[in-house]
């Protein structure tokens, strides 16, 4: 019981976090959206940072899951547009919190955090391989530094072109993924 009251209440953040942010987010409204008192959430959570944290390392565990069930088989870029078409969706559908400000007091509690740095580090490695792998193959520019493939790609779950179009409702969220990985990996201009 009490571990699916947790697991209740790190869905509830994870779902205020992404639509509103971090700092707009609050404790009482994470408790009423799962029923209970804040007193009690603070049973499971000390601070409003190790809740969103909580949320954060979810999420990562999720795209973990989904990077493990990519089919080993595929080219490496056929992974990395994968990894990347999935996570729009993921974005699309209100799951994925924003990430945080450089000077926000939960990126201080997510670098502290074991489990999300360990989770970072797992993906980083993983998609840094095929980073590289389409490099080698020719499919990525290998000028670039890989960090800078990697962040690039990450930056895709909060980019807020996906905002800006699902707002304007002139596509639906397939096309919507389609266009941003489209313009991630085949670029803007002409060929």
């Amino acid at each position: 019981m009490l571990a699916a009251r947790e697991d209740a209440i790190v869905h509830s953040a994870g779902r205020l976090l992404a639509d509103k942010g971090f700092d707009a987010m609050t404790v009482d409204e994470v408790a009423a959206s799962v029923g209970i008192a804040k007193a009690s959430l603070y049973k499971h959570f000390e601070s409003k940072e190790d809740l969103a944290a909580a949320a954060m390392v979810r999420v990562l565990r999720r795209a973990l899951q989904f990077l493990d069930a990519i089919d080993p088989q595929l080219p490496a870029m056929d992974k990395l547009r994968a990894m990347v078409r999935w996570t729009l969706q993921v974005r699309l559908a209100g799951e994925i919190p924003a990430v945080p400000g450089a000077r926000s007091t939960l990126r201080a509690a997510l670098q502290a955090n074991t489990d999300y740095a360990q989770c970072m580090a797992q993906a980083g490695e993983q998609v840094g391989g095929w980073i590289r792998q389409a490099q080698a193959a020719g499919a990525l520019n290998a000028r670039l530094p890989v960090p800078v493939v990697l962040y690039t790609l990450y930056a895709r779950a909060c980019d807020p072109v996906v905002d800006f179009l699902k707002v304007a409702g002139e596509q639906r969220d397939e096309e919507i993924v389609e266009l941003v990985v489209s313009t991630c990996f085949d670029g803007l201009s002409a060929r």
